[in-house]
């Protein structure tokens, strides 16, 4: 399957809050919806969801007109909205008839998460009586029921601790290997880099980089190099490269040094030139920056 989402346009009131928002999530691989708070992620996820309508553009399923009540999503909204004072097996098997699962197989499909993210316990509690992790778990897995075939999830390891973050990881890696569209938005970038082919970054409702995000890194890497010397501290050997005549910029990062090569000199030449200034090198190989490094590049500081 593949999602798209065509040149969206949104005001509330005179306020123009997207402005031609456009990108594609596919089956199989995962697509990551990134920006700053209030850049425009939550409402462009709730005119998927249909909870929002547009002013102008159009969201489509392979290329018939997207409807989420005719299609499996499931949805981990930023803002958790199950019911505090309900028991949490109760609401789970309400969710799960209402989207349209038999009595059976809710039980079985409920019993099966509450068993995995260990919850049985607590089946019979309050939601509000439990901690914040374990009210995020019951929230993933109201999302997570009847096998959604799309699985968006908005900030989704909020509260959870390390041992329930790997097994929320094992989960989207299983959805992204089932051929299921999944679309992620998190600040926490670490993550995003693990599970994600494809990311689009918006700030102030309009897009500002879309595409495969190996091929966005080595675009914004820009042909630099990372280097450092197992006998010259990272100054020293910031200086000498300097000096050599062959590097156009060097900057620092931690113990190592970025540079870029002037347009007639090739790795080789610097190579050469490093060793026979008895130079030892530690560490030869193309930068590659994170994608904080870029998300900070284009939108500013993460907040």
């Amino acid at each position: 399957m593949k999602l798209q989402v065509n040149n969206l346009e949104k005001y509330f009131g005179e306020k123009k809050v997207l402005n031609g928002v456009s990108f594609e999530a596919e089956s199989g691989k995962a697509f990551s919806f990134l920006g700053r708070n209030g850049a425009g992620k939550t409402t462009t996820i709730r005119i998927i969801m249909d909870v929002f309508k547009p002013n102008s553009g159009e969201i489509t399923i392979d290329g018939e007109k997207f409807n989420p009540k005719k299609c499996k999503v499931g949805y981990l909204p930023e803002e958790r909205g199950l019911y505090s004072n309900e028991l949490v097996y109760d609401q789970l098997f309400y969710f799960s008839r209402l989207k349209g699962a038999k009595r059976k197989e809710a039980k079985e499909d409920i019993n099966y998460w509450l068993e995995r993210f260990g919850l049985m316990d607590y089946r019979k509690e309050k939601l509000g009586t439990l901690s914040k992790g374990n009210q995020q778990k019951v929230q993933i897995i109201e999302a997570i029921l009847n096998d959604p075939e799309i699985f968006i999830l908005d900030e989704p390891f909020s509260g959870l601790d390390p041992v329930n973050s790997m097994e929320l990881r094992k989960v989207i890696k299983e959805f992204i290997k089932n051929d299921k569209i999944v679309i992620f938005s998190s600040h926490q970038m670490s993550y995003v880099e693990e599970f994600c082919e494809k990311v689009a970054i918006i700030e102030e409702g309009t897009i500002v980089m879309d595409g495969n995000l190996k091929e966005i890194k080595e675009r914004e890497a820009g042909g630099k190099i990372l280097l450092n010397s197992s006998n010259l501290d990272v100054l020293t050997l910031r200086e000498k490269l300097l000096d050599m005549g062959m590097v156009l910029e060097a900057g620092l990062e931690g113990d190592d040094v970025i540079l870029k090569l002037r347009e007639n000199v090739d790795k080789n030449q610097l190579l050469q030139g490093l060793l026979n200034q008895n130079i030892e090198i530690s560490k030869f190989s193309n930068f590659e920056p994170s994608l904080q490094d870029i998300f900070v590049s284009k939108v500013g500081v993460v907040r």
